[in-house]
């Protein structure tokens, strides 16, 4: 049974009412990627009954790339920009640089490093099996590896000592905070992506107080947290002995907290 096509018009109502403030955006993304009126209606309906547009799109626009982002999976946010801009600040280009990042998700920001630095060997890690799989296809291609385990355990244990650059995209949204997140993200997005515990900090910590046996002297670890985090996140990663500043972005709303070991 054919299906009647959607006007643009009438697909940007649809959208509006379903509460999308972006409709006329989504619209014309919705429009370029359905390959018939059939699939068309049917990302429609998915988009207006609360899943995420990159869900319903297969990908997301993140640092100039389009990153495959499957059901289930960490949407890539666009503020995080900001932390592969400055990930890529603390990089030498010019020479062979080990990057990790871990809790990758969809592999978004390994990808983003990776072709921003062709000499880069690329490592992403997950605890999710579903982020994994999608960070495979987003990463692979790129020449990168993706473990699955917890934050620095799959690694191979060669590394240790030899990472020049750790992106740490960790949940830092308190515990008690999660029932107020958008539901977009509550209802379809893995908690273990969203809930950092008790104050947002649990698994930031673990990675500062670990980062210093993997990081390579002169190594820069780099990881996103809230403003009102920011204080604490600088406490907890001078405690695992690096040195702590924090940058900010008021553009993108993003504060990203690195921590550089000291040379040897």
């Amino acid at each position: 049974m054919s299906v009647e096509p959607l006007s643009p018009a009438t697909l940007v109502t649809r959208l509006r009412a379903a509460g999308c403030v972006f409709a006329e955006d989504e619209a014309e993304l919705l429009l370029a990627t359905a390959r018939h009126p059939a699939e068309l209606a049917a990302m429609v309906e998915r988009r207006v009954s609360g899943l995420p547009l990159e869900h319903v799109l297969g990908w997301a626009e993140f640092h100039g790339l389009r990153v495959a982002v499957d059901p289930g999976v960490f949407v890539p946010r666009r503020r995080t920009e900001f932390l592969v801009r400055q990930a890529l600040a603390a990089a030498d280009a010019s020479r062979p640089v080990v990057v990790v990042d871990l809790c990758c998700g969809s592999g978004a920001l390994g990808a983003a490093l990776a072709t921003a630095l062709p000499l880069a060997e690329l490592h992403a890690a997950d605890i999710e099996p579903a982020a994994v799989r999608c960070a495979r296809r987003n990463v692979a291609p790129l020449g990168g590896r993706v473990h699955e385990g917890d934050l620095f355990a799959p690694l191979p244990r060669r590394l240790r000592g030899r990472i020049d650059i750790l992106t740490a995209n960790v949940p830092y949204v308190p515990s008690d905070e999660v029932g107020l997140l958008p539901p977009e993200a509550r209802d379809h997005e893995p908690l273990v992506a969203l809930d950092g515990g008790s104050d947002g900090l649990d698994i930031m910590r673990r990675v500062a107080l670990a980062a210093p046996g993997w990081l390579a002297p002169g190594g820069t670890l780099l990881v996103e947290t809230s403003e009102r985090q920011a204080p604490d996140a600088l406490t907890a990663m001078s405690a695992g002995g690096l040195h702590a500043r924090l940058v900010t972005s008021e553009e993108l709303y993003a504060n990203v907290v690195t921590g550089v070991r000291e040379p040897s």
